[in-house]
């Protein structure tokens, strides 16, 4: 009966060994998580720190968006008055066969050897 009791203690020894290894573990994560965290929040606060001048303008450029996508409507319609007006629209009349050229094609490398053929 004594080597269950000590079987059992060394068991519960190394229980609580293990668990105090796995927390020890996951507190240095969470430290690091937790230092990465604030990190991250000082680079947001430096970032809206530095939009700050940008509001104002910000809604001047959003009601002049406005503006252009009111007018869209408009200008699509005016494009496409553009582009019906200047598409090409091929002849529907049938056209008669090409006539073959008329008569004999000469050519002039000849002339530039001054070769002269009989009869030419």
């Amino acid at each position: 009966m004594t080597t269950l009791v000590v079987l059992s203690v060394v068991d519960i020894l190394l229980l609580i060994a293990g668990l105090a290894f796995y927390l020890y573990v996951v507190g240095t994560q969470l430290m690091r998580i937790a230092a990465n965290l604030e990190e991250c929040a000082e680079i947001v606060h430096r970032i809206e720190a530095n939009a700050q001048p940008i509001l104002g303008g910000l809604e001047h450029i959003n009601r002049t968006g406005g503006v252009v996508a009111g007018a869209l409507p408009l200008l699509y319609g005016m494009a496409e008055g553009i582009v019906a007006g200047a598409t090409y629209q091929p002849s529907t009349t049938a056209r008669p066969p090409a006539a073959p050229a008329s008569g004999r094609r000469r050519s002039r490398l000849h002339d530039t050897v001054g070769y002269e053929p009989v009869g030419g």
